[in-house]
């Protein structure tokens, strides 16, 4: 960002562009990179259960990449689409969008470009299954979250956030070029994962998205009744991926992650709704969602870390 001090210097001494590393720092902050780190984290485990032990380096590698860059496509495309909403909310008003560091025009081709390339990255470099399951990821996240759901319903999040399951269905596809059950249980596990997730962190910033006009569920109802959703959806996270030990015999390793870290999810859960309902005009600090948000990302980094490591364990010890 430019100052707001005038400037005293020379005018031959200011860059009439920016600098090529600040201007390729602002088109990596358009991909949205901490967002693309939670979906590969999902991404190249179910891989290894796939493969039922270690998939070929290469194909992680240009699995992971390609991923990447679908998922860089999808989150600048969102940034072009929900500038106006960036500009109002603190947390994003310093997107590159909402500076002028980037313009609209050249953000669109930015993430078309992205679209493209990573379509036909997956296409010839692993299968044309992954590349649609990529492309489709793009459109259902810019698509039918951004452009239909965000600002229109409540439960934008909810169906919105098959998006951010399809990874683990591009990474299935990518070894075994077929879809098959462990993959959709994984994909359910994610989709319901979302909203308590989600939800704890729009608690957070409710404020700031009934300014920017997003009728997220904490915005058009009551905490007490959110954290009730969270807990249902909570429940019915740790249930869903149990079901993956049987479907996808998997051995204790997976149950044992599975059962500790879905047991602390679902305690985080409801303690959010234990202080939601102590009093009726409770506070934000008071109500410490951040506690959820963060630890649900543990949640899930710890479950998908169990999903590669059980099968491998069982390669190396078959009894176990």
């Amino acid at each position: 960002m430019t100052s707001l001090e005038p400037c005293t210097d020379p005018p031959s001494a200011v860059p009439d562009q920016p600098r090529w590393g600040q201007t390729a720092a602002d088109y990596l902050a358009l991909t949205k990179p901490r967002i693309i780190e939670l979906l590969l984290v999902t991404t190249f485990p179910t891989m290894f259960l796939a493969q039922r032990g270690l998939p070929p380096l290469w194909l992680i590698a240009t699995t992971l990449v390609g991923g990447t860059l679908s998922a860089a496509a999808a989150n600048t495309l969102n940034c072009y689409l929900d500038r106006d909403i960036d500009s109002v909310m603190h947390r994003t008003k310093n997107r590159p969008l909402v500076t002028g560091a980037i313009s609209p025009p050249a953000a669109v081709r930015f993430g078309v470009a992205l679209t493209v390339i990573s379509t036909l990255w997956l296409g010839l470099l692993v299968n044309w299954l992954s590349a649609a399951l990529s492309l489709g990821a793009i459109v259902l996240y810019v698509g039918l979250y951004t452009m239909v759901l965000k600002r229109r319903t409540s439960q934008n999040i909810v169906w919105g956030g098959a998006a951010g399951c399809m990874p683990v269905l591009i990474g299935w596809s990518a070894v075994t070029n077929s879809l098959a059950w462990p993959a959709l249980v994984l994909f359910m596990t994610i989709f319901l994962w979302t909203p308590p997730h989600y939800w704890p962190l729009s608690m957070r910033f409710k404020d700031e998205y009934a300014a920017a006009g997003v009728p997220m569920l904490p915005v058009v109802t009551h905490d007490a009744a959110v954290a009730r959703q969270v807990v249902l959806y909570s429940w019915a996270t740790v249930a869903t991926s149990l079901t993956l030990v049987p479907i996808a015999s998997m051995g204790w390793v997976y149950l044992v992650a599975a059962v500790i870290s879905g047991g602390v999810f679902l305690l985080e859960a409801h303690r959010l709704l234990n202080r939601a309902e102590a009093v009726e005009n409770v506070t934000v600090a008071s109500l410490k969602p951040m506690r959820l948000f963060h630890y649900s990302i543990s949640y899930l980094t710890i479950l998908f870390v169990a999903v590669a490591v059980d099968p491998l364990l069982h390669l190396a010890l078959p009894w176990a």
